[in-house]
């Protein structure tokens, strides 16, 4: 299971800040891409991703057990 932590406009489009997904392993492109067609998020391009605390690129794998953290970019001044 990989656990999926949202924050801001995501977790408001899914309505909750924590999904639990059940696979062994993925990439983050393929993470991106399930959570927009299983939740309807918008398109995640500009998403920071981070695993395990680590930021991470859409190639980075993404194993069992570990955590997810999507983070939109914040703007203001």
């Amino acid at each position: 299971m990989i656990e999926v932590l949202l924050f801001a406009h995501l977790r408001d489009g899914v309505g909750t800040a924590k999904l639990e997904i059940n696979t062994e392993s993925l990439t983050v492109e393929q993470l991106k891409d399930k959570l927009v067609h299983d939740f309807g998020l918008p398109d995640l391009d500009r998403v920071m991703v981070a695993i395990n605390e680590e930021y991470a690129s859409n190639q980075d794998q993404i194993k069992n057990g570990d955590t997810v953290a999507l983070i939109p970019h914040v703007s203001g001044g």
